[in-house]
Formats: C-alpha cells, sequence, structure tokens
C-alpha cells in the first residue's frame, strides 16, 4: 500500500478529534458589554479569560465555532524558538528589541505551562528541546549566526553536529527545555473559565465593522451590533482595517501538516530545518502512541505549485526519515507575516486607542498569541508591560520595512494584473469529479468544482476585497487569492479575509 492510499481523503486536523469543545449560540439581539473581543482562537480566549479574570464583563465573538481556525490547525510547539530569526532582529531592530521578543515569549511558554498546572488541565504538555537544525554549508552558516545570536542575548542553548533523527545534518541550534500541547485541551478550560466569570460566547457570528461615532460598537454580518468601551480584533486577519492599511503591510502564507505514525522510534524532542523547503517535527500522544505531525512547505497562500503537491513532498521526507506506517491525518494552516517579522500587538492605529489589534504571528501562535492576550490586558488594564513599543502595530523600522513593503505590494500588482490577463482554456465539461479548474463560461473567467456526485459548482473568480483572480488549491478544494490571501469554499463563502463578501456564484443553467 503506497502513501496515498494511507492518508486520509479530507483535509482534517487531530486535534478536534474525541474532545468535546463547548458550543455557543449565534448572537440574534445587540449586546453591551465591557470589553467585545473579535475570534475565538488562542488570542481570544486568553484575552477574554486574563480580562474576566480582572472583573470585566466580555463578550466574544467567533465567526465560525470557536478553536476551527489557524489555531485549531497549529503544530501546536509552545517555543520561544521561531525558526531562523534572532540574528536577523539583532540586525533589524536591534539587540534590546531582539531580546524583549524572546522574553515576551519565553514568559508566554512559562505562562501556559503556571496556567495548565494551576487549572489542573491535562492537555499532553510535555518539556522538551527543541533543534534547529542545517543540511548543507549554506544554511550551516545560518545555524551558526543563530547560534552566536542566543549567546549575545543570554538565550539557554546548546550547539550540536548531530540529531537523533535519521537525517544527515550539518549542525543544530537547540533551544533548551521548551514545550509542546494539546491546544484545544488547554483552551477548552480556559473557556470554561470565562464563562464560569461571567463572560458571554456567541459562535456563527462574523464580525464585518465596527462603528466609531460614540462607544465603540462592532456590526455583524446579520446586523446586531455589540457596543464595548474597548474592543480587541483577534480575528486572524483583521476584519476592521481602520485606515492601519494592515492588508498592505502583511502577506498570508500556507503550510501543510500530516499525522503520521512511524514504524521507526520517534525519539522525543522537536524539529526545524533552516533550509528551504522547510521541514518540522514534533510528535503528540496518541492511545499510548506517538503521532508524529510533520509539517513545512510553507509557500505565499494562492501562489506556486499545486497544493497537493505539497502533501506529497511531506509524505516522501516522513516516508525517509521516519518509515510511513499510516498517515490518519492531513491538513494545511495559514498565517500572516508582518513587515518586519514581528507580530502587530496593541492599538490598532494611534488615534483608535480602545480599540485593539493582534495579528502577525509568523506561524508561531502559541507563544505569541499568549503574549498578545497578556499585553492586550495590560493596556486595559493601565499597567506598564515592557512589551509595548515592541510589538506596537504602528511602528516603522525603515531597515527591513520599506524593502519588504516595495517588494509585497510589488508581488500584488503582479498577479492582479497576471490574473486579468489570464486566458481560461478549460470548459466546465472538461472537469472530473472532485476536481476544480479556473474555466471559460460564456467567454469570462469563471472557478468550478466538480463534487463526488458530479454536482458543479461555480463561482466568479473575482475576489471581493481588491479585485484579485482567485485560484484553485486543490490540497484544500478552496479558492485562494495570491493578493492578500482571501480564501474563500467551492460555494464561494468566505474561509479567511481580508475578504468580508463571499464569491458571486455563477448559474450554469
Amino acid at each position: 500500500m503506497d502513501n496515498e492510499q494511507k492518508r486520509p481523503h479530507i483535509p482534517e486536523p487531530y486535534w478536534r478529534e474525541n474532545l468535546n469543545i463547548p458550543t455557543f449560540n449565534k448572537l440574534s439581539i445587540d449586546k453591551e458589554a465591557d470589553i467585545v473581543i473579535v475570534g475565538g482562537g488562542i488570542t481570544g480566549i486568553t484575552t477574554a479569560y486574563l480580562l474576566t479574570k480582572e472583573g470585566f464583563k466580555v463578550t466574544l465573538l467567533e465567526a465560525d465555532v470557536l478553536l476551527n481556525g489557524t489555531t485549531g490547525h497549529t503544530t501546536a510547539k509552545v517555543t520561544a524558538q521561531h525558526g531562523v530569526i534572532y540574528d536577523e532582529l539583532i540586525n533589524h531592530i536591534g539587540r534590546e528589541k531582539a531580546r524583549l521578543y524572546y522574553e515576551a515569549n519565553d514568559e508566554a511558554m512559562q505562562f501556559i505551562r503556571n496556567t495548565a498546572a494551576e487549572l489542573q488541565i491535562d492537555c499532553d504538555l510535555t518539556v522538551e528541546d527543541s533543534y534547529i537544525y542545517a543540511i548543507n554549508d549554506d544554511n550551516l552558516r545560518r545555524v551558526t549566526k543563530e547560534y552566536e545570536a542566543y549567546e549575545r542575548l543570554g538565550i539557554p542553548n546548546d550547539y550540536v553536529d548531530t540529531i537523533p533523527l535519521d537525517i544527515d545534518i550539518k549542525g543544530a541550534v537547540i533551544m533548551t527545555k521548551q514545550s509542546q500541547f494539546h491546544p484545544l485541551k488547554y483552551l477548552s478550560k480556559l473557556v470554561d473559565e470565562i464563562i464560569k466569570g461571567g463572560g458571554e460566547i456567541y459562535e456563527q457570528t462574523t464580525a464585518i465593522d465596527i462603528e466609531t461615532t460614540t462607544k465603540p460598537t462592532v456590526v455583524t454580518r446579520d446586523g446586531h451590533r455589540v457596543t464595548g468601551k474597548y474592543i480587541v480584533s483577534c480575528s486572524h486577519f483583521p476584519f476592521y482595517d481602520g485606515k492601519g492599511f494592515y492588508f498592505a503591510r502583511m502577506h498570508a502564507e500556507r503550510s501543510y501538516i500530516l499525522g503520521v505514525k512511524p514504524k521507526k522510534p520517534f525519539p522525543g524532542g522537536m524539529y526545524y530545518s533552516a533550509d528551504s523547503p522547510t521541514r518540522s517535527l514534533r510528535y503528540t500522544p496518541v492511545n499510548g502512541e506517538k503521532l508524529v505531525l510533520v509539517s513545512g512547505d510553507g509557500h505565499k497562500t494562492g501562489q506556486g505549485m499545486s497544493t497537493y503537491k505539497h502533501y506529497k513532498a511531506l509524505e516522501e521526507f516522513s516516508e525517509q526519515v521516519l518509515g510511513v506506517e499510516e498517515i490518519p491525518y492531513k491538513w494545511s494552516a495559514q498565517d500572516l507575516y508582518t513587515l518586519d517579522k514581528v507580530p502587530y500587538i496593541g492599538s490598532i492605529t494611534s488615534n483608535q486607542p480602545n480599540i485593539f489589534v493582534a495579528t502577525g504571528y509568523r506561524k508561531w501562535g502559541m507563544t505569541n498569541g499568549t503574549a498578545a492576550g497578556r499585553l492586550i490586558c495590560d493596556l486595559i488594564m493601565e499597567r506598564e508591560n515592557f512589551y509595548k513599543d515592541l510589538f506596537d502595530p504602528s511602528r516603522f523600522y525603515a531597515d527591513p520595512s520599506i524593502k519588504t513593503f516595495i517588494m509585497q505590494n510589488a508581488d500584488v500588482a503582479k498577479h492582479l494584473i497576471k490574473g486579468k490577463l489570464d486566458i481560461a482554456h478549460k470548459r466546465v465539461s472538461d472537469i472530473s469529479k472532485d476536481e476544480g479548474a479556473v474555466v471559460a463560461v460564456n467567454g469570462q473567467r469563471a472557478g468550478a468544482y466538480k463534487d463526488q456526485d458530479g454536482v458543479i459548482h461555480c463561482v466568479d473568480t473575482t475576489c471581493t476585497h481588491m479585485g484579485c483572480e482567485v485560484e484553485w488549491n486543490s490540497g484544500d478544494r478552496t479558492w485562494d487569492c495570491p493578493c492578500h490571501g482571501s480564501r474563500f469554499s467551492i460555494e464561494g463563502d468566505v474561509i479567511e479575509g481580508p475578504a468580508k463578501k463571499p464569491l458571486k456564484k455563477i448559474n450554469l443553467d
């Protein structure tokens, strides 16, 4: 049996399986609260948990269901080792701020450990060393510089020439005593604590705007309003821009994860390659065995080769390193990158101090999202927080921000023009079952997907955010925008922003 037969047909993350996650009603009336939080992932839940403990009346709104977005699709490494980043941070934002970035994420890791112990949460939390390894000489130089950055910043570390995996490496830097856990087991308990503290949670409630005439008010897609003294946007991509131009200051990337039952024993530890395409490994306990999460192959959303091939590349790597007994889970994730690779956490703009945003975690949301909740809580409580300036969304560093800004927006312009000039050669009748493609309908570009029953789902491929043309994502069966990362279902419904409106459906009759 080859690996294609071993893996699941539909992408579904492991974390939600056999877990009793609380469910909540859709908002049906107007509400008022002290604090309105939008987004039911690790940032929104951590923020709501902390603020209810402080005695605030908190209302949390989630567009889908809790813990089914980026947080529900994470690899859940709880670590301050965020790839090869510290040498770069020292060069771009300085040694002091690079050290603050480490401390904010290290303290977030300690917060998760302490909270799990305090609330007696059985969330499979373990302490593991975290490795960044290089398999060629060019990336060995990067790893060596990263080790030197750890030394300069006082980060506990080690340096080795081998790792306990079947990978021939040139060298690796270790950030010692990091963690991993089951994110949904941990956060489900925090949800219980929010409800106990008087907080209110509403699912299937999509926030689309903020009115700022008097008190800030969240407006939902159904026309309901939730007014608060403070509003916190934790919705992955900010649902409200507030003239902060976040769509022009971030880009979206996707990555892929396999849950592998290995033939070879997995030694423990967490691993991340400095080489490209990246490879990441960690395990999670399942029924007394180790399920190894193999991830990587990141790329800009809506760009690159067929997404199906990314899963295939991870399968080949897994077979080589671990031996594959079975692949019971596969899924993908998306996250946002800021201009300087440091998240935006704080007031959404300098003249809107009671509207907060937290975004741009660069695929390291477990600690960054926790740090965001702690920082926003301190800002609302008017307490001193050493990390306020580091994460300030209004900051600007000429190097690397100007260069990155120009490159990102040139890339957007390229894909906008390319999409408009792209001629669709396929017709709807050319599509096989479980296939999606850009097709010509009445001479116009359209997107069609034929499901397993032979039913055609056809949409206009023009993204409702800024008019770029979406592309078919074969790995996840979605329509993805290559400009700003919006994603849509086969029916055209918004899965991820910044788009707020669905793609227009096309009637083929």
